[in-house]
């Protein structure tokens, strides 16, 4: 494609694209060595992707992600390419895209094919042609490709030099309104100037967000995390997602924070959900009152449930993922798997929870009358990978502390509440990141 960057500039917020994405791309980015994306997985807190699926037929067992993945066409429209998917290699590991041509009515197939072997270049370095991703709320991903010697690969250059993109391993990303001088160019900053001014009002009355965008007085003992949320205008969602222009935003007032509380999809608790599984496993701890909790550490029984934690199909020592059919299991006594977390579906959840994320610490008061105020210095981590989760849990950092309940009344009616958190110490955050530090809130 021999065209500008304003062009695709101007497709791009014609359809509403928030964050661009670039790969320079080598003489081995092609249909069919597919397009290397980056050395581990933390390229999948850049890109929105489907549910993962562990593939372990052919002689390197993979997980496969789906893409709404769209070419830009000459018409100036997108057409899809159905087969577009992300493949993570947990061998070396590394991601890569492929079928990105397969199935498109309009694609770049003639800019995508292999070089000849007696045209080649030097391995790795770029050949001119830049790969552009534009992502849009929805989830979309909407492509253009530059060839060599376009106007808009000549342009890359000029704004790699003025800094105008973020290095991300192999790929350079921005928001777009950055990149077209918007009024809110950096997220983070933005984040941050919110972040002061909360900080600076002081102690604030408890409250949460409703659906109809209404803020209402909260009483419950948990409305630390709601009241902030309300005032960054985050709605209660169980989606895993971020909460704000990009950002995952945890408050926290102990030592130990809350990372994610995925459900699990296997096991006993995964066939038979959490009611059959307090009652099985769980302890009365009043009539009518039954919790399943405690501490659990990989490697350790726990001594009160009776259970023990494990990473199945993980190597500690290689530090990678062996078999992508594993996961992170829980056994009874009986050696039977009473809960399991599949390896796909958590890095599925990792990777969109925790591109960005800021730790916001905060207080209580302790009149009659709810309230808190949030504390500086903040916590902020940038870039992760999942492979960083599973080691902080062999060496026992993070730790699976649940809080699953079941309360039956008189009448014998039952209700149950799933509460499968996976915590981690303040003090070790920086073990999940790529780059991790405090930030003072100032005046704004």
């Amino acid at each position: 494609m021999n065209t500008s960057w304003n062009h695709i500039k101007n497709l791009f917020v014609e359809y509403g694209v928030q964050l661009v994405v670039a790969k320079p791309l080598a003489e081995n980015d092609n249909s069919k060595q597919q397009v290397y994306l980056g050395k581990g997985f933390d390229v999948l807190t850049l890109l929105p992707y489907g549910r993962v699926r562990g593939d372990a037929a052919g002689k390197r067992p993979n997980f496969k992600a789906p893409l709404q993945f769209f070419w830009a066409a000459p018409s100036g429209h997108f057409v899809n390419a159905p087969f577009a998917q992300l493949i993570l290699y947990p061998d070396y590991p590394e991601v890569r895209l492929s079928g990105f041509l397969r199935g498109c009515t309009f694609a770049p197939s003639s800019d995508m094919q292999p070089v000849a072997a007696g045209q080649r270049g030097e391995k790795g370095s770029w050949d001119g042609r830049v790969l552009w991703m534009g992502v849009t709320p929805s989830g979309e991903i909407l492509a253009a490709l530059s060839s060599c010697g376009s106007e808009a690969s000549a342009e890359f250059q000029i704004l790699i030099e003025r800094g105008s993109f973020r290095r991300f391993g192999v790929l350079y990303s921005a928001p777009l309104t950055s990149l077209v001088g918007g009024a809110v160019a950096n997220a983070k900053n933005h984040l941050l100037a919110t972040l002061s001014r909360i900080h600076a009002r002081g102690w604030i009355p408890s409250q949460r967000l409703h659906a109809d965008g209404t803020a209402r007085p909260y009483m419950a003992v948990n409305g630390g995390g709601y009241t902030l949320e309300s005032l960054l205008s985050i709605k209660p969602n169980g989606r895993a997602e971020p909460d704000y222009l990009g950002w995952e935003v945890k408050a926290f007032s102990q030592p130990r924070i809350t990372l994610m509380t995925p459900e699990p999809d296997g096991g006993f608790y995964g066939e038979h959900g959490v009611e059959a599984f307090v009652r099985k496993y769980g302890k009365e701890t009043s009539p009518g009152t039954m919790y399943f909790t405690g501490v659990h550490r990989v490697g350790t029984r726990h001594t009160q449930t009776s259970q023990l934690l494990s990473l199945e199909g993980y190597d500690s020592t290689k530090g990678k993922i062996v078999d992508v059919n594993g996961g992170i299991h829980l056994w009874d006594e009986k050696g039977l798997p009473s809960a399991i977390w599949s390896y796909p579906d958590l890095i599925t959840h990792w990777g969109r929870k925790h591109a960005n994320a800021v730790y916001v610490p905060f207080e209580k008061s302790e009149t009659d009358v709810r309230s808190y105020r949030y504390l500086s210095p903040v916590l902020l981590g940038n870039g992760t990978d999942f492979t960083n989760y599973l080691s902080s849990m062999c060496s026992g950092r993070v730790m699976y502390d649940p809080a699953c309940k079941v309360i039956v009344n008189e009448r014998g009616r039952s209700t149950s509440k799933a509460r499968n958190q996976f915590r981690m110490n303040a003090s070790d955050l920086n073990l999940l990141y790529h780059n991790f530090g405090e930030h003072q809130l100032g005046p704004v």
